[in-house]
C-alpha cells in the first residue's frame, strides 16, 4: 500500500474481517498535517451510512501543534470518499446481515491520506479466547525454533 500512519489493532481482535475497501477521506489542512505526524486514535471508531454518504465516526485526529486559530476539532464526523455503488453495497450489508464497518488503518498513497475500511462481524467471547490461544501457540512455536 503506502506509508502506514495508524493501525486499528483492536479491530482485528474484536471483529472478524470479511472484506476490505479503500476509501479517501475529506480532511482539513491541519488534519492532514496531524495525520502525517501519526497523531490518529481509532478506538471505538466506525463508519455510518447516512443519506447516501459514508461518515467516519469517533476517530480522534489530534490538533496540529502549530495550527493556532485555524486548528480543527479533534473528534468529528469525517466524510469518506467512495463511489455510490460502494456505499450502497456497504449499506445493504449493514442493514441485511447486521455487519459493522470499521476503519482498519490510515495510510498515504501518492501523497493523499487513505483509509482502509473493513466489513466486519463481531466476535463472541469464545472466538476472542480462541484467537488469544492461537497467537500464544505461534509465539511458543517461534521460541522453540531458537
Amino acid at each position: 500500500m503506502g506509508n502506514d500512519l495508524a493501525k486499528n489493532k483492536k479491530a482485528y481482535f474484536q471483529y472478524q474481517i470479511l472484506d476490505k475497501l479503500e476509501a479517501g477521506i475529506e480532511l482539513k489542512g491541519t488534519e492532514v498535517k496531524s495525520c502525517r505526524d501519526h497523531a490518529i486514535a481509532m478506538t471505538d471508531a466506525y463508519v455510518k451510512i447516512e443519506k447516501g454518504e459514508a461518515w467516519l465516526m469517533n476517530v480522534n485526529i489530534a490538533q496540529y501543534k502549530y495550527g493556532n486559530q485555524f486548528n480543527h476539532e479533534a473528534v468529528r464526523a469525517r466524510k469518506l470518499l467512495l463511489h455510490k455503488r460502494e456505499i450502497l453495497k456497504l449499506f445493504q450489508q449493514i442493514r441485511e446481515k447486521g455487519l459493522t464497518v470499521v476503519p482498519l488503518k490510515f495510510y498515504l498513497k501518492k501523497g493523499r491520506v487513505k483509509v482502509l475500511i473493513g466489513i466486519a462481524k463481531g466476535k463472541t467471547f469464545s472466538d476472542k479466547r480462541e484467537t488469544l490461544k492461537k497467537r500464544q501457540h505461534e509465539i511458543d512455536a517461534r521460541r522453540a525454533k531458537f
